[in-house]
């Protein structure tokens, strides 16, 4: 799983810089400070979702196992 730290560093990679506004009014650049609080607010929304991706795989797991079912009883099962 990715750390906190390391999602930053992959989203300053890919956003460098961001911007608040509209067509009308105009673009601006955020803050320092507003920029990285963005970031850590993505990095941590991005976090949550890939834990919950994480523990619904152990859930699916933890399922077919009482079941007594492997993944590939479950596709043809339901193929």
């Amino acid at each position: 799983m990715t750390t906190k730290t390391e999602m930053i560093e992959q989203l300053k990679a890919e956003y460098p810089t961001l911007k608040n506004g509209d067509d009308e009014r105009g673009y601006q650049d955020l803050s320092a400070a507003d920029y990285q609080a963005t970031i850590e607010k993505w990095a941590d929304a991005k976090l949550k979702r890939e834990a919950a991706a994480e523990q619904a795989a152990i859930d699916k797991a933890a399922l077919l196992a009482k079941l007594g079912m492997s993944q590939d009883d479950l596709k043809t099962l339901l193929s």
